[in-house]
């Protein structure tokens, strides 16, 4: 139940309000927001469809830190090979 809803709001902030995403930022024609692929919002998705609800939302405040000037950019999936 928590999983669906969570992954319902994430759609609902895509299609809206995302700027990467929405309807809004693709008639823009403008280049991608996210320094990171795939974007955060889908990240956050991917977390919490793969793992338990919990280990998804921790994955993601640790990607969200991550976002910063001094960050890396690029590719950062959800499940790492190491």
């Amino acid at each position: 139940m928590l999983k669906k809803s969570l992954i319902w709001l994430i759609s609902l902030y895509q299609k809206y309000l995302s700027p990467d995403h929405s309807i809004w930022a693709r008639s823009a024609n403008k280049p991608p927001y996210c320094r990171h692929i795939p974007s955060c919002s889908d990240y956050m998705k991917e977390s919490i469809e793969k793992k338990w609800v919990w280990v998804g939302l921790i994955k993601w405040t640790r990607r969200i830190l991550r976002c910063n000037p001094w960050g890396k950019w690029g590719y950062d999936p959800v499940d790492k090979k190491n």
